[in-house]
């Protein structure tokens, strides 16, 4: 059972920066693949950055060169750097992890609000 908890949202004018932290209440070692999810209000929730049990990184093109994701292990914590915000980067953004190694399902947390406005 791994429970996943987002912060670090928030309001930000266009331009601007935040760091989105995920912490997990368990650990999430090498086997568990973590990403970054957004969802608009009426919008279809979508993959925003993935890093991998290998360390491999993935980015819709959209935030390609903006965002950057991170994990740290030790910490039980996954990040989402996000700079030159955009309006269209408003959104609630969810952290999900996927163990690899035995199916648990998804582990989804509760969201954090992103909202990018002058």
């Amino acid at each position: 059972q791994v429970q996943l908890v987002e912060s670090g949202g928030g309001l930000v004018q266009p331009g601007g920066s935040l760091r989105l932290s995920c912490a997990a209440s368990g650990s999430i070692s090498s086997a568990y693949v973590m990403s970054w999810y957004r969802q608009a209000p009426g919008k279809q929730r979508e993959l925003v950055a993935t890093i991998t049990s290998s360390g491999r990184t993935n980015y819709v093109d959209s935030v390609r060169g903006r965002f950057t994701i991170s994990r740290d292990n030790a910490k039980n914590t996954v990040y989402l750097q996000m700079n030159s915000l955009k309006p269209e980067d408003t959104a609630v953004y969810y952290c999900k992890g996927r163990r690899l190694d035995i199916y648990t399902g998804d582990y989804w947390g509760q969201g954090t609000q992103v909202t990018v406005s002058s």
